[in-house]
């Protein structure tokens, strides 16, 4: 009989059975593949979008990927079809952090960290697409109002939008204006007397061509309308000082010196209610306001923000602008300097009321535009639309 210690009797070819070792701690790979968190179809997405995805295996090789922010939580698809979640996270409590710009594309890479849990390293094909995901997916980390530090990330990805220079030494104005041109844009608003309009129109039309030809005065018009729906008997002039402030006031000084100019202003002052004007600058990302010929109406869309929101808008519209270029309606993007401030004017040109109609309802068809609405929307206090109509004078017809 065989002892008590005698092992017990192995088949040939076979291996000893591995002593157990001492665990090691384990990083988990959260809802991938077959395991993947299910989507609540219900929910409505707060972004989706194309973005690049380091693959966990150990050549680290990337792989472009759909994803879809929903319901505080992260899905990504192999295409923007969107039939099969091929992955998610949940997003609270995870940190998202801004790595340092990558030598070869994807450049623009952030991570998503939680103790425990592999890293994703995702990527963005530009910094405003970088700025979104990032500003989308750490609200949803921290959802309760929850804090997270940039300390680590240096000033790398602050200076995508500041040009390198400190944002507390540096105005919004000129981190959203364009910097090869120095143009700046008056925007007047005058309520006429319903009985005077189209004395005021006549007048208009003599004079105010000659300041728009005459070489010693650097300013040029881009558009003069009529409003047409929207607040009635209202003329609206747009012009252009090619220098900037020191164009606007020597301009200013020599029209003081102008006596059919004055003369003008006074037998216009006998036709007006009321008048406003504001001081603009355009966005770095929207067309340059050219003159196009006609027949078109105008689309004028005043926004007015809640303050401290202007750099928000503009990153949102610096990705969302794309999808309004088809039908070359977009005509320019400005906002104020001086007189009321934290105002956004967008200026459309459309042939008709049914073609507005139907160019932006194919803007909801595209993909992103829908996300910069739900971005946008938020940021604003009150908004109005003009539709307008071109004056014979007008560069933009």
């Amino acid at each position: 009989m065989a002892g008590r210690d005698t092992a017990p009797p192995r088949h040939p070819g076979t291996q000893p059975r591995p002593q157990p070792c001492r665990p090691v701690p384990r990083v988990h790979a959260f809802g991938k593949g077959g395991q993947a968190m299910r989507r609540d179809p219900r929910a409505p997405p707060a972004m989706r979008g194309w973005l690049h995805k380091q693959d966990s295996s150990g050549l680290r090789l990337w792989k472009r990927r759909w994803f879809v922010l929903v319901d505080l939580c992260l899905y990504y698809y192999r295409d923007s079809s969107e039939q099969r979640v091929r992955g998610g996270l949940p997003l609270p409590s995870y940190r998202i952090r801004v790595l340092g710009p990558a030598a070869s594309a994807p450049r623009f890479l952030f991570t998503a960290e939680h103790p425990g849990m592999r890293p994703y390293v995702l990527g963005a094909e530009s910094p405003a697409e970088l700025s979104a995901w990032v500003c989308a997916l750490r609200r949803c980390a921290a959802p309760l109002g929850g804090a997270y530090s940039r300390d680590s990330e240096g000033s790398w990805f602050r200076s995508l939008f500041v040009h390198k220079v400190d944002p507390r030494k540096d105005a919004h104005s000129n981190l959203l204006s364009k910097k090869e041109t120095s143009n700046l844009y008056k925007i007047q608003f005058h309520n006429v007397k319903p009985e005077c309009l189209d004395a005021y129109n006549s007048l208009t039309e003599e004079v105010l061509p000659k300041l728009h030809l005459d070489a010693d005065y650097p300013c040029d018009l881009v558009g003069n309308w009529n409003t047409w729906y929207g607040e009635q008997d209202q003329a609206v002039h747009l012009w252009r000082f090619s220098g900037g402030y020191p164009a606007l006031m020597d301009c200013m000084n020599k029209l003081k010196q102008n006596k059919e100019y004055l003369d003008f202003r006074k037998e216009r002052s006998r036709m007006l209610l009321s008048r406003r004007n504001q001081l603009l600058l355009e966005f770095s990302f929207w067309n340059e306001p050219l003159p196009r010929p006609g027949p078109n109406i105008y689309e004028l869309r005043t926004y007015k923000l809640k303050p401290g929101t202007m750099i928000e808008w503009g990153n949102n519209w610096a990705r969302a602008i794309k999808y309004r270029q088809e039908n070359q309606e977009a005509v320019g993007g400005f906002f104020s300097q001086i007189g009321e401030l934290y105002v956004v004017h967008h200026l459309w040109a459309y042939k008709d009321l049914q073609s507005r109609e139907e160019t932006r309802n194919a803007a909801w068809r595209k993909r992103g535009w829908d996300e910069n609405v739900y971005y946008t929307v938020p940021l604003i206090r009150t908004m109005e639309s003009r539709i307008m109509i071109p004056l014979k004078i007008s560069p933009l017809q």
